[in-house]
C-alpha cells in the first residue's frame, strides 16, 4: 500500500489523482483512517466527502471533508457576520476534518499537491451532493503534533488558536489541547 520509504519528490510528470471514494471503498477509507490517523476515526457528523490520493494506481493519502465548526470566533469575527446571518451561511464552508499520508509514504510537497487537486473539485462535488457549493474551508491543526506547513503552502491563512475545547455529544468538554485555526 506504500509507495515508497524514503524521502523521494513528486514530478510534474506522476499521476497523482485525488478523487472521490466510490462507495465499496468508503469501508477501506474508514478502516484505513481508523487505524492510521492518530485521532482515529469513527464517524464524521454531517454533510461529509471522503476523498482518496492516488498516485500510479496505488492509495497514498486519504481527505476528508465534513460540515464546518458551529462555533469558530476567530473564523466568525474574520469574515465579519453576525450571529443571524452565520447559521444561514454556515453550510457554505466545509471543514478539512481528516488528513491522512499513509505510513510508509515520504514525498516531498504531496500534501499541499493533494489539497490543491482536492480543492480544486471540492466544491463542485460538495454541490452535486448536497445542493450548494463550497465557498470557503477551514481546519484545525494540532501544534503539537505540525506545523500547518502544506496549509500554509497552499495559501491557507491561519486565523488564531481555539480555546481547547472539543465537542462530543452536543455537549462541549475542556480538552486543554488548543489547536491553531
Amino acid at each position: 500500500m506504500a509507495k515508497e520509504t524514503a524521502t523521494s519528490t513528486l514530478s510534474r510528470a506522476d499521476v497523482l489523482e485525488v478523487r472521490l471514494a466510490g462507495r465499496e471503498e468508503e469501508s477501506e477509507w474508514d478502516k484505513l483512517m481508523s487505524s492510521c490517523h492518530y485521532l482515529g476515526y469513527r464517524r464524521t457528523v454531517g454533510e461529509s466527502l471522503k476523498y482518496l490520493a492516488v498516485l500510479e494506481g496505488e492509495i497514498v493519502a486519504l481527505i476528508g471533508w465534513s460540515s464546518a465548526a458551529f462555533k469558530n470566533i476567530h473564523r466568525d469575527k474574520w469574515i465579519g457576520w453576525l450571529p443571524a446571518i452565520q447559521w444561514k451561511r454556515l453550510k457554505f464552508i466545509a471543514s478539512n476534518s481528516r488528513f491522512l499520508i499513509l505510513p510508509g509514504v515520504r514525498i516531498r510537497n504531496l500534501a499541499s499537491r493533494i489539497l490543491s487537486l482536492n480543492l480544486s473539485r471540492l466544491s463542485s462535488d460538495w454541490e452535486r451532493a448536497y445542493g450548494y457549493p463550497v465557498v470557503m474551508v477551514e481546519t484545525f491543526v494540532d501544534p503539537a503534533r505540525f506545523k500547518g506547513t502544506c496549509y500554509r503552502a497552499s495559501a491557507w491563512q491561519e486565523l488564531g488558536s481555539t480555546q481547547g475545547f472539543g465537542r462530543n455529544g452536543g455537549k462541549y468538554y475542556y480538552h486543554g489541547n488548543p489547536k491553531m485555526r
